[in-house]
């Protein structure tokens, strides 16, 4: 919640606390209610009070949160995302007449943002990887001789560009019943702090 928060207002288009904090405790309301097993169509949401000590609990951990974050990045909050980047490698590929691949391509990056990805590679890598996966998903062929291969181009290596690839790919497995029980229960720190400890060696 403090890592959305933090994003919002570094991308200037900030969000209420208190509108964070609603829609988190209705996404933590609707996973508990489908936890029980019960049918998703039944559940009805009941807003919290906004004097409620719960608000106000989660208002003083988003801020907390929000500052840790913080500090463990060394208040160093620049980033370079790579969407302007796949555009224009879509340019140089010729590839932006067509509508399906550059939005599939964008989609990719969007959904990158769920993985550890922009952690570890440069930007221009993972917009590589975002349009090798496109234009897999499409076949769409890529101009490539064996001597220079396209992503060369652009400063990538095929084995990032695969590692990336994976991630991505991972994001669309079906999840077992186990792994989307573990997700509704390790919401709160208590319980996260409990896995972790079953989880020591």
């Amino acid at each position: 919640m403090g890592a959305l928060y933090l994003a919002s207002k570094l991308e200037e288009c900030p969000i209420r606390m208190r509108d964070l904090i609603n829609v988190y405790d209705l996404l933590l309301s609707r996973a508990k209610f489908s936890a029980q097993g019960q049918p998703a169509d039944s559940f009805i949401y009941e807003p919290m009070s906004y004097y409620s000590e719960t608000y106000y609990d989660l208002k003083d951990a988003l801020v907390v949160a929000e500052m840790q974050i913080l500090k463990r990045l060394g208040f160093n909050v620049q980033v370079q995302l790579p969407f302007g980047t796949m555009v224009n490698y879509l340019q140089v590929l010729l590839l932006t007449e067509r509508d399906d691949v550059a939005q599939k391509a964008w989609n990719y990056l969007n959904d990158a943002l769920q993985t550890p990805v922009y952690a570890v590679y440069p930007p221009s890598t993972i917009a590589a990887a975002c349009i090798f996966l496109t234009c897999r998903q499409l076949a769409v062929s890529l101009p490539s001789e064996a001597d220079q291969p396209w992503w060369e181009l652009f400063d990538a290596n095929l084995e990032d560009i695969m590692s990336i690839c994976g991630y991505i790919q991972r994001l669309y497995r079906p999840r077992t019943e186990g792994e989307k029980d573990l997700v509704t229960k390790l919401v709160t720190k208590k319980e996260l702090r409990k896995w972790l400890e079953d989880k020591k060696p």
